[in-house]
């Protein structure tokens, strides 16, 4: 029974991801400037789910209750971030890169700490996956597929916000990581 609930747990991770991906918002229309990394992302989450998951099999993993339970602080805090990005964007949030002509430049919730805290979420998302089905392989190997995918969004994020909001952004580059919160910013 307990070798089920790593299994059990990933898969409930990944069907909710899922089912909030399709979820609908209140959102503003704008002009979608880049939908390829969403695809790259998806697909990298899937990836994550099938090679763990056979990782999990192929090794025979055993019950590991330290790595169960930094998998799903790992789960839960990502969704706690993205759930809090999603809040303080509102009607401004989207999958793909897209400004509104009425965008705003918001910096509450956890930009206040990091620029792209959804990207955060998918970090925490991924080590979820690895340490509850104990699958470092997979997410090595995961990890050569998602980082380039989430550099070139960062990039292509930061100049869509810079043409936007100019020097305030620039500012707030400066002073606010991009991804991981590596300096306690509360500003």
């Amino acid at each position: 029974m307990v070798i089920w609930l790593p299994v059990c747990s990933v898969l409930g991770i990944y069907l909710a991801r899922m089912v909030e991906l399709r979820a609908k918002r209140n959102t503003l229309p704008g002009q979608v400037r880049e939908t390829r990394t969403l695809t790259w992302f998806i697909t990298t989450g899937t990836l994550m789910l099938v090679g763990a998951l056979g990782e999990f099999y192929w090794r025979k993993a055993e019950w590991n209750p330290t790595l169960f339970g930094l998998g799903w602080a790992c789960a839960l805090a990502s969704i706690g971030i993205r759930r809090s990005a999603i809040t303080a964007l509102g009607q401004f949030w989207s999958l793909h890169v897209e400004i509104r002509e009425t965008h705003q430049f918001v910096r509450t919730g956890p930009f206040r700490w990091m620029r792209h805290p959804t990207y955060f979420s998918m970090i925490l998302e991924l080590l979820s996956a690895a340490f509850i089905l104990q699958a470092p392989a997979t997410l090595m190997v995961v990890t050569l597929f998602f980082v380039p995918a989430l550099v070139e969004r960062v990039r292509l994020e930061e100049t869509a916000l810079v043409e936007k909001f100019g020097e305030a952004y620039r500012a707030y580059q400066q002073s606010t990581p991009a991804v991981i919160p590596w300096k306690g910013q509360c500003t």
